[in-house]
């Protein structure tokens, strides 16, 4: 029987992790191309021999998402899988009449197909949307459970933009590993919360090996907690799923790739932001709950934030600095830069469209519904250097840096600056904290505490 021609459309994620898991060892399928999009430069290089294994000793190439249709005719493709997450259905669809009308099938992979079984407990903090508060979901969860006495390793979806083969698997325990390991300006948004807080987290590329690794941390591990990136579902098969939903964004749960999955999936869906969405949001997110997955616990929770110096905000105009995938595919408006500028008395919001340099511009061209908050992408050096350059460069009294991480630390901002925080607050009944104490009880891991 001939094999299948594979060509496999995604973004430096999800994909690797289908081939990996469905495709790497099949002798039934020839992937011959990835297609990258969402992520700037990451077309034009390999996924490498190393990774790829036996059935592909040269590695497989990687283009960009716009020679889809070539790259299907000129390879007599069979199969195309989408493979990346927070799209929308019309996108979906779209690249769907792209593909068949080339000649190629389009597929999706689910869950059953390439989810990993863990030797430990396993928790997916999962989402509707980018941007929708996984993180500090996280942070609050593995509080509950090292509160109990457990110790808890955190995986993260990946973002391998750099050498695959060093970036195989990656453990951060220390703030120095982040420098260790190249990390992006979006990696370290994602593990330095972690590490600030004592606990271990794993990433990388070939998330098998990744969790076995996890599973034997030198630091002990009773409960893998995966946190989820975009809107993706869990890489491991979970004993808990928890899936954040965002009332700034009422009806995207039902609206957007895979983010529906997830509410689906759930035992647990967390309404956020619920102190700065309006209640008509609030309420559509609810009624969409119930109807997709009625029988989820709800919990309400709020994302109360703190400034370090409000009095750089009060009276100042205000260069605002915000998480970039949340303004970029997360498509938001605002972050928390913005709802600290508002709250504590900001006389004005400056624009940061006149002061864009380099390759930020091209974020604005590509992502034109930004508005007038500044991305934090440094997804390279010349990324970095651009933004210092266009903060610099900008006529504002302070800059609010609504990131999860320090940005002066890597790089010069010549301006004062006002960092923001923010973690999850529960609003009533029910709260994490019981849903926790459930998945100790039922993985009887409140013995191994005695």
């Amino acid at each position: 029987m001939a094999k299948k021609n594979v060509l496999i459309i995604g973004a430096a994620g999800r994909d690797f992790h289908n081939f990996n898991t469905y495709f790497r060892d099949n002798p039934e399928y020839n992937v011959l191309a990835f297609t990258a999009a969402q992520i700037p430069d990451i077309d034009g290089r390999k996924y490498p021999a190393e990774l790829a294994g036996e059935l592909y000793p040269e590695g497989i190439p990687i283009y960009s998402e716009n020679d889809l249709v070539s790259l299907i005719k000129e390879n007599c493709i069979d199969d195309c899988i989408f493979s990346y997450s927070d799209v929308p259905y019309k996108r979906v669809m779209h690249i769907s009449a792209i593909v068949n009308a080339a000649g190629a099938n389009f597929k999706l992979l689910g869950p059953g197909d390439t989810s990993i079984k863990s030797r430990k407990p396993t928790i997916a903090v999962l989402a509707t949307r980018t941007g929708c508060g996984k993180s500090q979901t996280s942070r609050k969860v593995i509080e509950e459970l090292m509160s109990k006495g457990l110790r808890v390793i955190a995986i993260r979806h990946p973002m391998p933009y750099g050498d695959l083969v060093a970036q195989k698997v990656q453990r951060f325990a220390c703030l120095e590993d982040l420098q260790k390991h190249n990390c992006t300006i979006e990696e370290m948004e994602e593990y330095e919360p972690h590490i600030i807080r004592g606990n271990v987290i794993y990433a990388g590329v070939d998330y098998e090996a990744i969790l076995r690794a996890a599973e034997e941390d030198p630091d002990g591990c009773d409960v893998i907690l995966w946190d989820g990136g975009n809107n993706d579902f869990s890489f491991y098969k979970q004993d808990l799923t928890i899936t954040v939903a965002d009332p700034h964004r009422p009806g995207a749960e039902l609206n957007y790739y895979p983010g529906e999955v997830n509410l689906r999936l759930a035992d647990v869906v967390v309404i956020n932001k619920m102190d700065s969405a309006s209640p008509e949001g609030i309420q559509t997110v609810r009624e969409n709950i119930t109807m997709a997955n009625p029988k989820a616990i709800v919990i309400d929770a709020a994302s109360p934030i703190h400034v370090d110096h409000p009095e750089l905000i009060r009276g100042k105009r205000v260069l605002i600095v915000e998480d970039g995938p949340t303004l970029t595919h997360g498509e938001m408006k605002i972050g928390a830069g913005t709802v600290a500028a508002r709250k504590f008395g900001a006389i004005e919001e400056v624009d940061a469209r006149p002061y864009l340099i380099g390759k930020l511009k091209e974020t604005f061209e590509i992502y034109p519904n930004i508005g007038h908050v500044l991305p934090a992408m440094g997804y390279s050096d010349q990324q970095l250097k651009d933004l210092e350059s266009s903060i610099n460069a900008c006529d504002c009294d302070s800059v609010i840096i609504g990131t999860p991480i320090d940005l002066n630390r890597i790089i010069n901002i010549k301006k004062p600056t006002v960092r923001v925080s923010y973690d999850l607050e529960e609003i009533g009944y029910p709260k994490l904290s019981n849903v926790i104490d459930q998945f100790i009880k039922k993985n009887q891991l409140d013995k191994e505490m005695v």
